[in-house]
């Protein structure tokens, strides 16, 4: 394992692998990320994949990638223009080409630049010889011939020796940024234990693969990435997705709840319902229905019963179960919907992400029907936003909608498992057995929040359903007056919530010139671009916002002190839109993106940039 003695350091890292569906890359990604992570860095990852099961080989449309941000320093986004692409194909370069910078490191399975791939990929010419990378450092390879030349003593055919090609490309990086085999080899004894011809072939081609960068006259330095100075503890990379419902069990643990998961697969949020489902030892019990209503109403059920009820989808998924949360809503039953959002209307872009469903979960729903709503911000923060709507849910005995997105769900970040017992406890309101003065709409004066009534205690009887009942008593009521009262009283309810969550926060000076608002998975990028104006000397101030309805407390106080607003967010002007509902004395600018992609920072700093020069 010899390496060049001139090697750089750098603060972090933007490292991507991109090839056909099929060619290994997300996993090639993983295993560096895991590499990385346990060498001590701080990082996010960040998967880009087609929606196509599988498209036409070698076309843009096929091309998998699988993003790596790691550094010596916090990482808070998925990272910008890459330092390092791994191509195995035209199709991947043309595809990923615009996010290198001058001087990336282009790592080239050169045995795929044939007449017909150009054509399959939309080429006009050859790229390593018509002068487009000339800005870039091309580590050509012929991956595809190497593999074959070192495993033929093995005998496999040709199909699984070609498999391993992803295994060489992660040798040649693990070289160039000064890493051992040791994680992955770990995970090859672990994944291949009863195919040791597997373990040795891969093991083989990684080590080829590093020995072949040692020696490529195109590279000619190593990159070394120190450590973050993380804060003591265990920590693993976990993603969106598994944070969720991780959170979602501590939630069942620390309330005393059983947890009840009804749910229909829907890309990007199915990895929910099968991390629950792994958890049958924790009591989670995890009911996979025949369609999204089915999966809601049976949630509602379990609620009715006295579990912690939960259902997961995306965006079609959540317009089905829009009458059902209506139901949800006026039996004043606990329930959490998670929404990890993606790409629309109708199928949309399954598999990329935007925060298009704000309105759909503000208002999506018919009549007067108030809920909930929450945004995560972060691949690890999923954990501790499910946990505290599945707090708010029970404790004020109303349906919470948490709003994830692909991004967040499905990339992943250090995290730092937590001590369960030392979150915030949950105390749902139970009515007790025998209460004399128990009545199905009674409320709690200062919250307004109705007892939870469980099916089958002595002296509990009551009954709730979809008609308007009467207050307090609970029978069917069509009066006029009583329909006024409980819409008020449901809407009064969530908005009381507000004197239970934090009052929102300011990064930056109370004097700044400009004021960047976000909400949701936008935030490392949004932050970071601000931090980015501060250096450079400007006056700018960022809020994220995390809950949604109801809006902290001290909203309107923070937007009447500063003159110019912008509102930053992946949909075409949501936020923005229900904060001019809210607040329409306060003018707020916009910046938006609807491409399935996240916020780059160089989205944002030219826009924040000119709203800062102009009069």
């Amino acid at each position: 394992m010899s390496k060049k003695n001139n090697a750089i350091e750098m603060e972090d890292v933007v490292v991507k692998f991109v090839g056909d569906s099929g060619d290994g890359m997300q996993l090639v990604g993983t295993l560096f990320s895991e590499t990385v992570g346990i060498d001590g860095n701080d990082l996010a990852n960040f998967p880009d994949y087609p929606a196509e099961i599988r498209a036409p080989h070698n076309t843009v449309a096929g091309v998998s990638g699988f993003q790596v941000h790691f550094g010596s320093k916090e990482i808070n986004n998925f990272g910008d223009l890459c330092d390092v692409i791994v191509a195995m194909n035209p199709a991947s370069l043309k595809a990923n080409k615009k996010w290198a910078k001058k001087g990336t490191i282009l790592i080239i399975d050169s045995d795929t630049f044939d007449q017909k791939a150009f054509e399959r990929a939309g080429c006009t010419a050859n790229p390593l010889e018509d002068g487009s990378l000339k800005d870039y450092i091309i580590v050509k390879a012929p991956i595809t011939t190497k593999v074959k030349e070192i495993l033929a003593p093995l005998g496999l055919d040709i199909k699984t020796m070609e498999r391993t090609r992803n295994m060489f490309t992660l040798g040649m990086v693990l070289y160039i940024f000064n890493r051992t085999f040791n994680t992955t080899f770990d995970y090859l004894d672990k994944k291949f234990a009863k195919k040791p011809q597997m373990i040795e072939a891969n093991k083989m081609v990684i080590k080829a693969g590093f020995d072949y960068a040692s020696s490529h006259e195109s590279i000619d330095k190593t990159i070394t990435v120190k450590p973050a100075s993380l804060e003591k503890g265990k920590y693993t990379t976990v993603t969106g997705n598994i944070a969720t419902a991780w959170g979602l069990l501590a939630a069942s643990e620390r309330s005393g709840r059983p947890f009840f998961l009804g749910s229909y697969p829907i890309t990007p949020a199915t990895e929910i319902l099968m991390e629950l489902a792994r958890h049958k030892s924790l009591g989670a019990k995890v009911f996979q229905a025949e369609d999204e209503i089915a999966g809601i109403c049976s949630a509602i059920g379990a609620s009715y019963a006295g579990a912690m009820a939960c259902t997961t989808t995306s965006g079609p998924g959540l317009s089905l179960k829009s009458e059902a949360i209506g139901l949800a809503v006026i039996t004043e039953l606990p329930l959490i919907i998670v929404n990890v959002m993606r790409g629309g209307p109708s199928t949309g872009l399954p598999t990329k992400s935007e925060q298009s469903d704000l309105y759909q979960a503000l208002f999506g729903r018919n009549g007067e029907a108030p809920l909930i709503v929450m945004a995560a911000t972060s691949c690890t923060d999923c954990f501790y936003a499910s946990y505290e709507i599945a707090k708010l849910s029970m404790e004020h005995m109303t349906p919470a909608i948490l709003l994830t997105d692909g991004n967040i769900g499905q990339g992943s970040q250090l995290f730092k498992l937590p001590d369960v017992k030392k979150l915030a406890p949950i105390k749902p309101p139970i009515a007790e057995a025998n209460d004399p003065d128990y009545k199905p709409f009674n409320r709690d004066p200062k919250t307004l929040v109705r007892k939870w009534a469980i099916p089958g205690t002595e002296g509990l009887r009551h009954r709730v359903g979809g008609l308007e009942k009467e207050d307090g008593i609970g029978n069917v009521s069509m009066d006029p007056q009583n329909h006024q009262k409980m819409v008020d009283l449901r809407a009064a309810k969530v908005e009381k919530i507000a004197d239970f969550i934090p009052e929102q926060t300011v990064f930056g000076d109370e004097d700044a010139d400009l004021l960047v608002i976000s909400w949701g998975g936008t935030l490392g990028a949004v932050r970071t671009a601000v931090q980015e104006l501060q250096k450079q000397g400007n006056k700018v101030a960022h809020t994220h916002f995390r809950y949604i309805m109801p809006l902290p407390k001290n909203t309107e106080a923070i937007l009447k002190k500063y003159k110019k607003i912008v509102v930053a967010e992946l949909n075409s002007g949501q936020f923005v839109n229900y904060l001019r509902m809210k607040f329409p004395r306060y003018p707020m600018l916009q910046c938006n993106k609807v491409q399935g992609l996240p916020f780059f920072v160089s989205d944002l700093l030219p826009t924040f940039t000119k709203i800062l020069k102009e009069k």
